[in-house]
């Protein structure tokens, strides 16, 4: 995959995500520039790079490379949200978290 197809598949699955690139910036640990650079095919990530952009985006680096149409699609923006903050719990508040989901499950049974 050249560099004109990464930055444009880069663009491509964060605006499907319905994120900006401010956003995919700061979940992949990246600057907003550097995001900005890439989809402009002005810079090349390295593997690493874009395996950090495929955790922001909720997908494998397998989903990345997939041809278009391929593969799963990129989280929904709500899901998204929900996962960038459960990040942010630790292993006691997140065992509630999952209480409270299955609680609600069971309820729409």
């Amino acid at each position: 995959m050249n560099s004109t197809i990464i930055g444009d598949r880069i663009r491509e699955l964060r605006t499907s995500a319905g994120m900006s690139g401010r956003q995919l910036a700061e979940a992949a640990d990246v600057s907003p520039s550097f995001i900005s650079d890439l989809e402009k095919n002005k810079s090349n990530p390295t593997i690493n790079t874009i395996d950090r952009i495929c955790s922001a985006l909720g997908i494998t680096l397998a989903d990345f490379f997939a041809p278009a149409g391929a593969g799963q699609d990129p989280l929904p923006p709500d899901l998204r949200r929900l996962l960038e903050s459960a990040r942010n719990l630790d292993p006691d508040e997140l065992t509630t978290v999952q209480h409270l989901l299955d609680i609600l499950n069971r309820h729409k049974s």
